[in-house]
């Protein structure tokens, strides 16, 4: 079981969505300012995420609304997954690659939103496209068996969700030049448009990152960088990685890379030039 809600990043309320995993029962929360707006506008919001709901093979069963100055919508989310078959945050392997299905940004991409300095619509689309994207990527058993650990990319941002998935015995080597992420947002945040959860994310993680590499400093602000309705990291067996990124792609996640690998060590993320 799980719960989240946002405030408003794009101008169309029908693109209003925080919802991810396998749900079975969703219950909407939302805040609403119906001395600001119209009526229809939550309207649309509330058939958005009936929508996706729908989308992802889940039933809306009601909610809890309350007056507010700053629209706000999420769900509560109820959903099942085979004991067995569960992926856990830790349990990866040396010598696993690790796979990321979406391209990271998002916090960039709704700062320069918000301050109006979106040139490339293309980000604009793209962000707003990523966000929509259900993260339900249902994998063959003989695949599903294959990854060892996953977690998704949130508010804590790469390295913080990544700080979760190695321990002691393990680090993890990411190659900056595979990461993925959003047509334009590096140049955005060249620009200084880096949210302030970017910043916490990197006051919070950067002790256990190490930069082996000459970098600009965009690409670094990238694993820091806050997501919202991010992709999923996964620890994937090295013989079945390419099986598995092919049929992720497949299913719709066209930007999914292998971006690291999980070596001997102490729990630290290397940032490398791409020695794997």
């Amino acid at each position: 079981m799980t719960v989240d809600f946002i405030t408003p990043v794009v101008d169309d309320p029908f693109n209003v969505f925080a919802m991810g995993g396998r749900p079975i029962v969703a219950l909407n929360v939302v805040c609403f300012p119906t001395k600001y707006l119209e009526l229809e506008v939550l309207q649309k919001i509330l058939e958005g995420g009936f929508e996706r709901v729908r989308s992802a093979g889940a039933f809306l069963v009601g909610g809890h609304s309350v007056q507010d100055d700053e629209p706000k919508y999420g769900l509560v989310v109820y959903g099942e997954a085979e004991k067995s078959k569960l992926w856990r945050t830790t349990g990866a392997h040396e010598g696993d690659n690790l796979i990321l299905t979406k391209p990271i940004g998002t916090g960039i991409a709704i700062t320069a939103i918000k301050a109006g300095m979106i040139e490339d619509e293309s980000t604009r689309t793209e962000a707003a496209d990523s966000m929509m994207k259900l993260n339900m990527i249902e994998l063959p058993d003989e695949l599903h068996t294959a990854v060892h650990a996953g977690t998704d990319v949130t508010g804590f941002g790469l390295a913080g969700h990544l700080s979760d998935m190695v321990n002691g015995g393990l680090n993890c080597e990411i190659n900056l030049k595979s990461l993925p992420s959003i047509t334009g947002v590096k140049d955005l945040a060249d620009m200084g448009l880096v949210p302030e959860g970017a910043y916490r994310n990197m006051a919070a993680f950067q002790d256990n990152v190490d930069v082996d590499g000459q970098f600009q400093q965009a690409d670094v602000d990238m694993v820091y960088d806050a997501q919202t309705s991010g992709g999923l990291l996964l620890a994937v067996d090295p013989e079945k990685s390419s099986a598995v990124l092919n049929h992720i792609r497949q299913k719709g996640f066209e930007r999914a890379e292998i971006i690291g690998t999980f070596t001997a060590g102490t729990g630290r993320i290397i940032l490398s030039e791409g020695r794997f």
